[in-house]
C-alpha cells in the first residue's frame, strides 16, 4: 500500500515547484543568471522528467513520453544552451507538467495498477522521488538568489554595520576519542553513498558549537585573508585570482562601505551570529589556515571531516546546524564496501567521486526528507551558489 503521508508530500512539492516557476515573469524563468547555471524553467521540467522516467519508463516499461523530451532534460543529451533554447513557452510547460504530475500521482496512489517491480517495495520509489525533487527545489531557490544579485539596485543602506569578531576558544566543545557509528540503517530509503552503516575510529578533537559566523568571517576579510597567498592552496589561489573573489558570494557593500547580504527577498542586514553563506571550499580552507595563526588558542584549526560532523550529531553534542551547508575537509568518497544502487535510483554520479568535496548539515531551504545525520551533499571546491558555510575543528586540550 502506498504511504499516504509521502504521497501527500510529493503532491505538495509539485505545488511548491510550480509556484516558484509561475510567480516569475516569463522572461526571468527562462534566463540563465550565471555561466553554466540552468534557468528555472529547466529545473522545473527536469523534476517532471525524472519522476516520469522512473515511474513510467523504468517501472512500467513505457518510455514513449520521456523519450520525446530526453534531449531537453537529460544532462549531456545536448549542449546546455541548446537544451535551454528548446524549452517550450511557460504556459505550454506548465500545462504539460501539471497533466503528467496528476497522472503520476494517480498511478502512485493505486500501486495495484502497476506491474510488480522492486522499486515499489517499501516506499523506495516514492521516498527517493520526493528527495530528488527536494534537491532540485533547493537548486531552484539558488537560481532565485542569483536573480536577486543580477537585478540588485543601488540604495540599500546598512543601519547596523557588521563588526568583526574572532573565534572564542572558550566556546569550543570536545569530542572524546572512540569508535562511532556512521551511515544509514534503512538502505531502501537513502542514497547509495550513505551506505553501508559502519563503525569509524576517531581521535579526540574540539569543535565549534556553531557554524562559522558572519562576524567571524568578516575578521578574516578585514585581516586581508583574501590577499594572503600563503593561506590558500595552489588551486584555491589560482581560482581566487581568476575570478577576483574578494568576499562571500552573497555579500555586497553599501555606499558607506558596510557589508550586507543578498538573499531570496533581496538585500538584508548581516547578523553577526548567523552562519556565513556563499563561500567555496577554497575560501573555507583559507579561513581555517588563517584561524590557526590568528590566536594561540586556535592552533591546529582545520575544516571538519564529515565523519566528525556526523558523530557529533549522533551523540547529540552538536545541535546548531541546518542553517548552512558545512564544507568538510575530505573529498567526497564511497564508503568501504559501498553498494552501488542496483536499480540506479538513488545512485551517486561517478563524477561526484572524482574531485567533489563533502558538505553536511543542510541549509534553511533544505527540506525535511533530506535532514538526516547520514545525508551527504557534495560539490566542486569552487562552488559558491550553495547556501554553504563551514565549521572548524581543533586539537584536544593538552
Amino acid at each position: 500500500m502506498t504511504n499516504p503521508r509521502l504521497l501527500g508530500q510529493l503532491s505538495h512539492t509539485h505545488e511548491l515547484l510550480e509556484q516558484l516557476f509561475r510567480d516569475l515573469p516569463e522572461a526571468d524563468g527562462y534566463r540563465s543568471y550565471a555561466p553554466g547555471l540552468p534557468p528555472l524553467a529547466w529545473y522545473y521540467g527536469r523534476c517532471v522528467y525524472l519522476e516520469t522516467h522512473w515511474l513510467r519508463a523504468v517501472v512500467q516499461g513505457d518510455d514513449d513520453l520521456t523519450a520525446r523530451v530526453r534531449h531537453l532534460f537529460e544532462p549531456g543529451a545536448a549542449p546546455e544552451e541548446e537544451q535551454w533554447r528548446g524549452l517550450p513557452p511557460r504556459d505550454h510547460l506548465l500545462n504539460w507538467a501539471l497533466e503528467i504530475q496528476d497522472e503520476n500521482l494517480m498511478r502512485l496512489a493505486n500501486p495495484g495498477r502497476l506491474p510488480p517491480h522492486p522499486l515499489l517495495a517499501g516506499d523506495r520509489l516514492l521516498s527517493l522521488l520526493l528527495q530528488e525533487q527536494h534537491r532540485i527545489y533547493e537548486q531552484m531557490l539558488a537560481v532565485l538568489c542569483e536573480r536577486q544579485l543580477a537585478n540588485l539596485a543601488d540604495g540599500f543602506a546598512v543601519a547596523h554595520p557588521l563588526q568583526p569578531q574572532r573565534i572564542d576558544p572558550a566556546g569550543l566543545m570536545e569530542i572524546s576519542q572512540g569508535h562511532y557509528r556512521i551511515g544509514a540503517r534503512e538502505p531502501a530509503l537513502v542514497y547509495d553513498n550513505e551506505l553501508p552503516e559502519q563503525v569509524v575510529t576517531l581521535s579526540a578533537f574540539r569543535m565549534q558549537r556553531r557554524p562559522l559566523s558572519n562576524a567571524e568571517f568578516l575578521a578574516f576579510l578585514h585581516d586581508d585573508g583574501y590577499t594572503q597567498e600563503g593561506l590558500w592552496s595552489a588551486a584555491g589561489w589560482a581560482w581566487r585570482q581568476r575570478y577576483e573573489v574578494t568576499a562571500p558570494h552573497h555579500w555586497r557593500r553599501d555606499a558607506a562601505g558596510h557589508w550586507y547580504g543578498v538573499g531570496l527577498n533581496g538585500p538584508f542586514e548581516l547578523v553577526a551570529a548567523e552562519p556565513v553563506l556563499g563561500i567555496s571550499h577554497h575560501e573555507a580552507s583559507a579561513f581555517a589556515a588563517w584561524a590557526t595563526q590568528s590566536a594561540e588558542g586556535l592552533r591546529g584549526a582545520a575544516l571538519q571531516h564529515e565523519y566528525q560532523w556526523e558523530v557529533a550529531v549522533r551523540i547529540q553534542a552538536l545541535r546548531e546546524f541546518g542553517r548552512a551547508w558545512e564544507w568538510c575537509a575530505n573529498p567526497f568518497h564511497p564508503y568501504t564496501d559501498h553498494p552501488a544502487a542496483a536499480d540506479g535510483l538513488g545512485a551517486t554520479p561517478p563524477r561526484a567521486f572524482a574531485g567533489d568535496f563533502s558538505l553536511r548539515g543542510g541549509s534553511l531551504y533544505t527540506q525535511p526528507s533530506l535532514r538526516r545525520p547520514s545525508f551527504r551533499h557534495h560539490a566542486e571546491a569552487s562552488a559558491r551558489r550553495l547556501f554553504a558555510g563551514a565549521r572548524l575543528i581543533f586539537p584536544p586540550m593538552d
